[in-house]
């Protein structure tokens, strides 16, 4: 525990002092000079840390220049240390800006007459090819040390010609013979020429320079039939192949070629992992030949470690486009039923191994072929596949081993992914899971929980009648406290939530509130309260809260879990809602509102400056002005009840032109057309919430979309049955069917949606024009349904699995924030935008950046002068500029006129767009002001001007040469 609170308090920077850049730096430069070689060594080591807490360009470059001093005058502990900063902080390198310097420091060590120090060097060269891929004195060295007779620098001119080869074409065509010719040549080592081969992989940069050395690995291979050397020169073919991607049918032609024929099971199991190799990088390249040729192996092999290897490549090519490529028939040849096919016999007779990952696999290839071909003779194959998943699940949920564990994961997951695609299994598949929870293991049992999950999700299929076993296991459970039970109390809760969604029973409740008082910590009864949040279970929600309140040690966490307990007994007042009965759901209306209000007012006291909470904040604050919304609505059409319009009213609309008269009196016009502009506007909030996500989950953001659509629906209605019935179209708003549905609060707010379209749709077709009283009814009735339906909160509302931030620095900036930079209005101010991409724990989880987009305005504060007619143009700047990050680190400028003197406001904000073109506002916005100032010429010819004396002939000669 404690060694947990120390590496926690280590990460969050407590215990260092917080020191900024410059003094971070001076700190470590302070131990660099020291006199003993222990502070040199661990003010060097602690470099890396300094890069990743400020990664701009101004600190990086000067840290590396005092890094290179260090190499060229201290000895070869200090420079190996150093080396070993420069491989850690390889992404920061291109940062340097006095590249020129770094290197001749760097490189001036190569002279030395120390073997071990010009080794270390070459190292160093080799690990900045990046920024200096075409020094020429770098490639000469590297070739000279390539001959030397020390066996150290040899193997460091080996690494930094492998690396330069990588990034310099010039490099790799010169050094291509030289590496031919050492590899070739008898002097050379066995064990040398084992270290040089793989330099061959770099050498893709053109069509010949890779022929030639494919042309070099087939004679080795053939020259050299040692085990060693067949495996290194294999392995380099393979990676030269998957870079120049010309020969990789070749490759993969001659690498089945060497499982077939070659007796030693090292070259066999090194061929299956290249083979793996390419199944993953170009699954399309593989013909069904191959595949036969590969199928036909497996089948013939006594060895199950191979069999084993060979079906993993076959299981990964199953789920690409190659399987389809399999079961295509050649034209001119009769097609062949499905099970004939060898790949077919191989999963059948793999399915019931003795060996575990055999059987998986044997499973997952069956899978992937009922999922993904849809010929009529794959009934069979399905009912195999299910035979195969259910044996493997009796099997490995007995066993409490990291390999069976490993195995029931791939048993489950192609279990719900053939229930996705073939809907009509989904029973059989649920009970065996339900029958084998009872005997399982612990460890199988969360994972059994996990599927049952998922599958209940997008599919209905846990009937009440199976709730009964469930909460059984439930009992039987709650009787040990032991970490394991923990889990799994949290697991099955979520699937009894899952299939009851409409509401639990109060006995349901009972049990597991007495479970968790029995034998559960705080933590497990805060995860099934968060599971009860996002299943739409908020009395129970509430209830675990509630008494969890007391339970916290710090008051931001006890406003959190107040919060959540205020939103959750919001969320069930609004579960007694009735149809026609709009007093009392203007009430439960009334009464969530003021739960909400307290817990926005308890969750802006959670937040502190580290996690804001925004996300949190802004769903929040949209669902109270939506509610507010919604009970203006019912108020709106209440008072079109108790005060009707005219029985004429219908007749002035027509004379008078407008449509909105027939609502009758002006107030009530304007309320509709005030409360249409509402939705449409909470609409556009919702849209900014979900541009302002780029962290979350793909379920959280379509929670947030359901929210967006319902308003656009009672804004389509309000339109289509009262303001403007002839130009509201219904095709913009008709849902797609064929859509696929994640969860059941997506499947039932896609019902009230179709039902009120319909509703609407039907009203205006039957009653042209719609009386008032049949349009308030069906709006009053929409506004109902939507709110019945329990609001899900998603995972991103409690937890946050990828982190995004990014960071900006602007040049020139003043010292002070709030004093302006002066500029003179003849001339154009340089704005330098420099960011930093950061990311948490799991970058990349759900999106990718592809680019960043800048955007620069600038806003005229406060005038200083005469007011001069001046061009629209100069008056304001505008521009928008998108940059690919490299390395996490993008940069760009921006010239800015400012003719107008005065101070002004400069806003940078950012944006970024992922791998799918999608933008997303993710922020930071940065401030600087700028102030305007004549010129001093100018300012000098306006007050002669002021004081009626004529420039003088020098002056006048000088306007025309002002600017040089």
């Amino acid at each position: 525990m404690a060694g947990g609170a120390k590496s926690f308090l280590a990460d969050a920077g407590y215990g260092e002092q917080e020191l900024d850049a410059n003094s971070a730096l001076m700190e470590l430069d302070k131990g660099l000079r020291s006199g003993k070689l222990g502070e040199q060594c661990e003010a060097v080591v602690r470099f890396p840390r300094l890069f990743q807490k400020y990664p701009f360009p101004i600190l990086i470059n000067s840290a590396f220049l005092k890094l290179a001093d260090v190499f060229r005058v201290g000895n070869n502990f200090l420079r190996l240390c150093v080396l070993k900063v420069t491989q850690q902080s390889e992404k920061h390198l291109e940062k340097i800006l006095n590249v020129d310097e770094f290197v001749k420091r760097v490189f001036s060590v190569i002279h030395s007459n120390d073997p071990v120090a010009r080794a270390i060097t070459l190292r160093m060269l080799g690990s900045m090819a990046s920024i200096i891929p075409e020094r020429k004195n770098a490639h000469h060295s590297i070739r000279q040390s390539l001959d030397s007779h020390d066996n150290v620098e040899v193997e460091a001119a080996i690494f930094a010609a492998a690396n330069f080869s990588a990034q310099s074409k010039d490099f790799a065509a010169g050094i291509c013979n030289k590496i031919s010719e050492m590899i070739q040549g008898l002097a050379t080592p066995v064990d040398l020429k084992l270290k040089l081969i793989p330099i061959l992989q770099h050498m893709h940069h053109d069509a010949s320079l890779a022929s030639s050395s494919r042309q070099l690995l087939e004679q080795l291979v053939t020259s050299y039939p040692s085990t060693r050397m067949v495996i290194v020169t294999l392995h380099t073919f393979t990676l030269l192949a998957a870079s120049s991607l010309v020969d990789i049918p070749k490759q993969i032609q001659l690498l089945l070629q060497y499982l077939k024929n070659d007796p030693r099971k090292a070259v066999k199991r090194l061929a299956i992992q290249d083979l793996k190799l390419l199944a993953n990088k170009t699954p399309h390249t593989w013909s069904r030949e191959n595949i036969q040729a590969l199928c036909e192996s497996a089948l013939h092999t006594p060895y199950d470690s191979l069999k084993l290897g060979m079906l993993s490549v076959l299981s990964t090519l199953s789920g690409t486009i190659a399987i389809k490529q399999y079961f295509s028939s050649s034209p001119g040849t009769a097609a062949t039923t499905t099970r004939s096919f060898d790949l077919v016999k191989l999963a059948q007779e793999c399915c019931y191994h003795n060996n575990r990952g055999i059987a998986a696999h044997g499973v997952r290839i069956l899978t992937n072929i009922s999922a993904s071909c849809q010929e009529k003779d794959l009934l069979p194959l399905e009912q195999d596949a299910v035979f195969g998943l259910e044996a493997l699940l009796v099997l490995c949920s007995q066993d409490d081993s990291p390999g069976a564990q490993a195995t029931l994961k791939i048993t489950l997951t192609c279990m719900v992914k053939l229930v996705m695609c073939r809907p009509h299994l989904s029973q059989s598949v649920v009970e065996s899971l339900l029958t084998q929870l009872h005997s399982a293991q612990d460890a199988a049992r969360i994972l059994m929980c996990h599927c049952l999950a998922a599958i209940a999700m997008q599919l209905p299929v846990l009937a009440d009648g199976m709730l009964g076993d469930l909460m059984d296991l439930y009992k039987l459970i709650g009787q040990s406290a032991t970490d394991k039970k923990q889990e799994l109390l949290v697991s099955l809760a979520t699937v009894i939530f899952v299939s009851s969604q409409k509401a639990l029973s109060s006995e349901i409740k009972t049990v597991i509130k007495q479970q968790l008082e029995n034998v559960s910590n705080g933590w497990t009864a805060y995860r099934i309260a968060r599971q009860a949040s996002r299943m739409g279970n908020h009395d129970m929600a509430r209830e675990l809260y509630q008494s969890l309140l007391t339970q916290v040690a710090s008051e931001h966490f006890y406003f959190w879990l107040n919060s959540l307990k205020e939103f959750s007994h919001a969320e069930q007042c609004l579960t007694g809602l009735q149809e026609d009965n709009y007093s009392s759901a203007l009430s439960c209306i009334a009464e969530a509102l003021k739960s909400y209000h307290k817990g926005i007012a308890s969750l802006t006291a959670a937040s502190t400056p580290l996690n804001p909470l925004s996300f949190q904040c802004g769903f929040v604050k949209l669902r109270i002005d939506l509610l507010q919304a919604f009970s203006q609505l019912i108020c709106t059409c209440n008072s079109l009840k108790t005060s009707p319009p005219p029985a004429i009213a219908t007749t002035i609309a027509m004379t008078s032109g407008n449509d909105l008269q027939r609502c009758g009196r002006i107030s009530n016009q304007a309320c509709m057309k005030h409360s249409m502009e509402e939705f449409r506007n909470l609409a556009t909030r919702y849209g900014d919430l979900y541009q302002a996500s780029f962290d979350a989950d793909s379920a959280t953001l379509r929670n947030v979309e359901l929210q967006q659509q319902s308003c656009l629906l009672i804004s389509h209605a309000i339109e289509a049955l009262i303001l403007d019935p002839e130009s509201a179209s219904f095709q913009e708003y008709s849902s797609n069917g064929t859509a696929h549905v994640e969860s059941e609060y997506e499947r039932r707010m896609m019902s009230v949606f179709n039902h009120v379209l319909e509703e609407v749709e039907s009203l205006n077709r039957k009653y042209a024009p719609v009386s008032y009283l049949a349009s308030n009814t069906c709006l009053c009735n929409a506004v109902v349904a939507l709110l019945k339906v329990p609001l899900s909160f998603q995972r991103y509302f409690f937890q946050k699995l990828q982190s995004t931030s990014i960071k900006l620095a602007l040049s020139p900036s003043p010292r002070n924030p709030a004093e302006p930079i002066a500029v003179q209005n003849n001339q154009q101010l340089a704005l330098k935008v420099e960011g930093v991409v950061q990311h948490g724990s799991k970058p990349g989880l759900f999106r990718k950046i592809q680019s960043v987009c800048l955007n620069v305005s600038s806003v005229l504060q406060s005038k200083s002068g005469q007011d001069y007619k001046i061009p629209i143009d100069n008056m304001t700047n505008e521009m928008e500029q998108r940059v690919e990050p490299h390395n996490d680190y993008f940069s760009t400028q921006f010239l800015l006129n400012f003719v107008i003197l005065g101070t002004h406001n400069i806003t940078v904000e950012s944006s970024v767009i992922d791998s799918n073109g999608i933008v997303w506002k993710t922020g930071p916005k940065t401030t600087i002001f700028v102030k305007s100032l004549e010129d001093p010429y100018s300012q000098q010819v306006r007050l002669q001007q002021q004081q009626g004396q004529p420039p003088s002939q020098q002056q006048q000669q000088r306007t025309a040469y002002s600017r040089f």
